[in-house]
């Protein structure tokens, strides 16, 4: 199982300079809100990801002044030991991905080489915004076990691009339209078969979670709605034509897709509570991470921001604890409260990393006399 031993982060968010040794078991980051824990975490994120797991705007990774941020780390790794791997981002837009001495020829070569899961309170958009908060999650959970996955949807958005680009022409040639459909509906088929796999095998899953979350008062699905349950995209993009020459761009696709999350047959986000629907976002990313380790062979890294933010002790620590259970392999938690955190992390494990988080640095604590 991958394991990141050391992490170096230069100018990223509130981060300056760091330089971090953890735990290969549990690493507790704690302190205030605002002073640096979720940005830690999300650096080890973007390490396996080579994006953030909270924010899509890059621009907003770029430590205040800076125009570039670095972020580099040593791993074990299955068969490897003292693995480094570097990303350095400009805010030009370049972005440089190595792996020891060498650099990636494609930045899509490296998702799935650091499995990873992220449990954050960024989670909420998934229930609260558009299907594009929920697509970005299915896409960065399947491109890290599929690459033909990625590969298919990668080429899919491209000749999207094209498509929308030709319907904004003053006279769009339609036999290149027409081509475009053609060489899009196969891999729609295939993204789209993708994703229905996803659901039937997260939804049980996630389910059983929920359940032991929750007692079992309610009952979740996941339903995965697509333009393509009405026949094949050349044929759906045919009947949009005249649409799609009005607005001068694509009205139908994969890229609406979207999965809608209900308990009790209604939409979480219009009938949950915030618990409740912190306990499915919770049971979600913890599917999330028991189908990742069955298909890698080994548990990825898991990151848990603010776990216990509207969630009981006794709840916190039943999740905890069925981590703990499945032979769990590198975790962090971030949590404003040191006591509580490691008090719950004691009962599952005596070696653990603790560091205080303070205006972007961080210092370690082991062994202090807490607060």
């Amino acid at each position: 199982m991958p394991v990141l031993k050391k992490i170096v982060i230069q100018d990223f968010r509130n981060i300056e300079l760091q330089e971090l040794a953890f735990s290969p078991n549990v690493n507790c980051i704690w302190g205030g809100n605002g002073e640096g824990k979720t940005n830690l975490l999300d650096a080890v994120h973007y390490l396996s990801m080579t994006k953030s797991g909270i924010q899509a705007a890059e621009r907003f990774n770029f430590r205040h002044g800076c125009s570039s941020f670095a972020i580099s780390g040593i791993y074990d790794l299955p068969g490897e030991n003292d693995v480094r791997f570097s990303v350095q981002v400009s805010d030009g837009g370049e972005k440089k991905l190595r792996r020891g001495d060498k650099n990636y020829s494609r930045v899509s070569d490296h998702i799935g080489v650091l499995p990873i899961v992220m449990v954050s309170p960024a989670d909420t958009e998934l229930i609260s915004e558009s299907g594009e908060e929920r697509r970005r999650f299915v896409n960065a959970f399947l491109s890290q076990t599929d690459r033909q996955y990625l590969a298919d949807l990668q080429q899919y958005n491209r000749l999207l691009a094209q498509r929308n680009k030709l319907l904004k022409d003053s006279a769009p040639d339609i036999g290149l339209l027409e081509t475009f459909d053609l060489s899009m509906a196969p891999l729609a088929q295939s993204v789209s078969e993708a994703r229905a796999r996803f659901a039937a095998v997260m939804l049980p899953i996630a389910s059983n979670y929920y359940k032991a979350i929750s007692g079992g008062r309610e009952e979740v699905a996941i339903e995965y709605r697509t333009d393509l349950s009405r026949g094949s995209l050349d044929a759906i993009m045919a009947s949009h034509r005249e649409r799609d020459l009005a607005c001068g761009y694509t009205t139908a696709g994969i890229q609406r897709d979207d999965f809608i999350f209900t308990m009790d047959g209604f939409p979480i986000r219009r009938c949950g509570s915030q618990g409740q629907q912190k306990s499915f976002l919770v049971a979600l990313k913890f599917a999330q991470y028991e189908i990742m380790k069955k298909d890698r062979g080994f548990p990825p890294i898991l990151l848990l921001d603010d776990l216990f933010d509207k969630l009981d002790m006794e709840r916190a620590g039943n999740l905890l604890q069925m981590v703990a259970g499945s032979d769990f392999g590198q975790i962090f938690i971030s949590d404003t409260d040191r006591v509580r955190t490691e008090t719950l992390v004691d009962r599952i494990t005596a070696d653990r990393a603790s560091f205080r988080a303070s205006g972007g640095t961080f210092t370690r604590t082991d062994g202090d006399v807490q607060d």
